[in-house]
């Protein structure tokens, strides 16, 4: 159940196209958040992005795929920007036909981003549950 009597909001960027992560840790918050992910993609809804992205009190982004240059580039960039409120989260989720999102290789380049973010002041974890124990705090 979300306490929205602390005022507390993520922002949850990051990985889209299928990606189930979302729905996974929603039920675990204890805060409120912005999900940009919409069916209808427009100029407003791009608006929107970047005010919450401003606003919210995190800015968390779950890296499951590495087409998710966008997501690379808004985690680097908000990690120098406002490393105080970034989260950079990547994991290999498994996909619906069993098998894992990420090569080794994969990983590997994404596990440098979050090392980056790390580096830059932000916050770097490889599960779900740990952010949303750092979240819910």
């Amino acid at each position: 159940m979300i306490d929205k009597r602390n005022n507390v909001k993520v922002f949850l960027g990051g990985t889209c196209a299928n990606s189930k992560w979302r729905d996974k840790l929603i039920p675990m918050l204890n805060i409120d958040y912005f999900n940009p992910v919409v069916k209808n993609w427009t100029p407003e809804c791009m608006e929107e992005e970047i005010k919450q992205r401003e606003t919210c009190d995190y800015v968390l982004y779950v890296l499951t795929r590495t087409y998710s240059t966008y997501s690379i580039a808004e985690v680097v960039d908000d990690s120098n920007k406002r490393p105080n409120k970034t989260i950079c989260c990547i994991f290999n989720e498994i996909l619906p036909n069993g098998k894992q999102a990420l090569t080794k290789q994969d990983l590997k380049h994404l596990n440098e981003v979050g090392n980056m973010v790390e580096r830059n002041g932000g916050k770097y974890f490889k599960s779900l549950n740990e952010v949303a124990k750092y979240l819910n705090k």
